[in-house]
């Protein structure tokens, strides 16, 4: 199986990048749902504090890869020749990807700040945030976990300050580019 990893900053693209690979018939674990259902249980607010306290609390308890070790099981499950892994936040997280899926490729999605900040305002999630100082925060949260670091680690890069479907034709075709080495 080869397994695709999605990074990029809060609001850069990822999911977007990810419902693109679904509609192409691509599996997607979405690791921010590990975190949602784990808020979920503990029946926390779905906000972007709570979602924040229960990354950091599983990255102080079980190493900074945590949400990865609990996302293994679930993309091992799948029995499709390519999967997704959307929402990675760490170098760690990586590195764990790619010694247990040897032919693990990294994809980043680099998007302006401010397109970043409009598109919080309008997704309306729960966990978003929607001023330039809570961005600025979790942008700095995000960036201690190493999400520099695996932005910095990527095989592949796409832009995402265009339209939508400019982004969507450039992630199709790099899926079929994928496809095709898998």
């Amino acid at each position: 199986m080869k397994v695709i990893g999605v990074v990029g900053l809060p609001a850069s693209g990822k999911g977007e990048f990810a419902k693109i690979a679904a509609a192409q018939g691509l599996p997607v674990v979405v690791m921010g749902d590990v975190i949602r259902n784990m808020v979920q249980k503990e029946d926390l607010p779905p906000t972007d504090t709570s979602m924040g306290r229960v990354a950091n609390r599983l990255r102080a308890e079980r190493g900074m890869d945590a949400i990865a070790q609990l996302c293994i099981p679930i993309i091992r499950q799948q029995t499709a020749p390519l999967v997704l892994i959307d929402g990675i936040r760490g170098d760690s997280e990586v590195m764990l990807f790619r010694k247990h899926f040897p032919d693990f490729t990294l994809i980043a999605i680099d998007t302006s700040f401010e397109k970043r900040l409009s598109r919080l305002a309008n997704r309306g999630r729960s966990d978003d945030t929607t001023t330039a100082a809570t961005l600025r925060a979790r942008d700095e949260r995000e960036l201690g976990w190493g999400l520099g670091a695996a932005l910095a680690m990527a095989d592949h890069r796409l832009n995402n300050d265009s339209d939508l479907a400019t982004f969507t034709a450039s992630v199709i075709s790099l899926l079929h580019k994928l496809e095709a080495d898998a």
